[in-house]
């Protein structure tokens, strides 16, 4: 019958697409299965090992710049050399500033001269307050007798004017040698003060010479110098730039998700690109506790891009760490890329 028919087609064809609909479930689970296992295998990974190329290497930037003005007649270095703390680096023109010197020294001997004579004059001073003090003294005592001997009619009312007059002369002469004596004092305090600023005018001259010559404030290498003789030294402008031979470390940034696994001292392994295929012991030394969000936010915060090749990444954040007992003779070159395996 043909209704038999469409019935018995129609339950064969339910029988064919029940395995097809079953493989189908199967490999949705797989796949899901596989995603599951990818992801917690990726968990499990980076719990015992975290990996990012997002490193570099870095050292401190020395920037020698002079603190006085003046044109260069010397420069001691040349582009890459290595130097040591101490090692002369830069001449400027000493002339000027010598004869700075010559000046201020003059100067000083002339305050110093002035004062050995007022020192005299104010001996002297001292000398006619205390005459004069005798003196004040010797006329009141006599000005003193005079009265009780012209009320004991002994002596005229004249000889008591005459005593009289002599002690205001005594009294305005020990009132002068008092001036004197205050003045010379106040002309060795003037000279004092012009020989205090001779004094610090003399030691401005000597430090301005003595800074005629830079020399290397740490150990490191030249690095980029374009300085040459003739140029214009000028105060707080940089000449030189030396990368610290002590300061190597390398700046690995991390996800923030990676961070909290982190402890100060952990171990890592560092790959350097200017040195493939070996790697390198290293200790963290600290992690970073604020970054920027803006690129324009001060130098004080470090700014992360957050973005690579057009893909928004997590927040990182630099972990800094150092080589542990590095070879004399590995080169570490600043600013060259790095990766680094941290052991959480």
């Amino acid at each position: 019958m043909p209704g038999e028919t469409a019935d018995i087609g129609a339950s064969q064809v339910r029988r064919q697409s029940l395995p097809a609909v079953r493989r189908r479930r199967q490999r949705v689970l797989l796949v899901a299965a596989s995603v599951l296992g990818a992801v917690l295998a990726w968990e499990g990974v980076t719990r015992i090992v975290a990996y990012t190329d997002d490193a570099y290497v870095r050292s401190d930037l020395v920037a020698v710049a002079p603190e006085v003005t003046g044109p260069i007649i010397a420069v001691h270095v040349r582009d890459n050399q290595k130097v040591r703390r101490g090692d002369p680096l830069v001449s400027i023109d000493p002339t000027p500033f010598r004869l700075a010197v010559e000046a201020a020294q003059a100067t000083l001997r002339e305050a110093e001269a002035g004062l050995r004579a007022d020192r005299e004059d104010r001996v002297a001073a001292a000398d006619r307050v205390a005459g004069a003090a005798a003196a004040l003294a010797l006329a009141q005592e006599t000005q003193h007798r005079g009265v009780q001997l012209e009320r004991e009619s002994f002596a005229s009312p004249q000889q008591l004017d005459v005593e009289d007059a002599r002690l205001r002369q005594a009294e305005a002469e020990a009132q002068a040698a008092r001036a004197a004596l205050a003045h010379a004092e106040q002309v060795l305090a003037r000279d004092e003060a012009a020989i205090a600023r001779a004094t610090a005018e003399l030691g401005t001259r000597q430090w301005q010479l003595d800074r005629t010559e830079l020399h290397a404030p740490v150990d490191g290498t030249i690095n980029n110098l374009t300085t040459r003789p003739g140029d214009t030294a000028r105060a707080d402008v940089a000449l030189i730039g030396i990368v610290d031979a002590h300061a190597w470390r390398i700046i690995a940034n991390y996800k923030q998700d990676y961070i909290r696994r982190f402890t100060q001292g952990g171990g890592g392994w560092v790959w350097l690109d200017s040195q493939p295929w070996h790697l390198h012991h290293a200790r963290i030394q600290g992690i970073g506790r604020a970054i920027s969000r803006s690129t324009d936010a001060p130098g004080l915060l470090p700014y992360v891009a957050p973005t690579t090749d057009w893909i928004r990444l997590q927040r990182r954040f630099p972990v800094t760490l150092l080589l542990d007992d590095p070879p004399d003779d590995l080169p570490l070159y600043m600013g060259a890329d790095a990766r680094v395996v941290i052991l959480p």
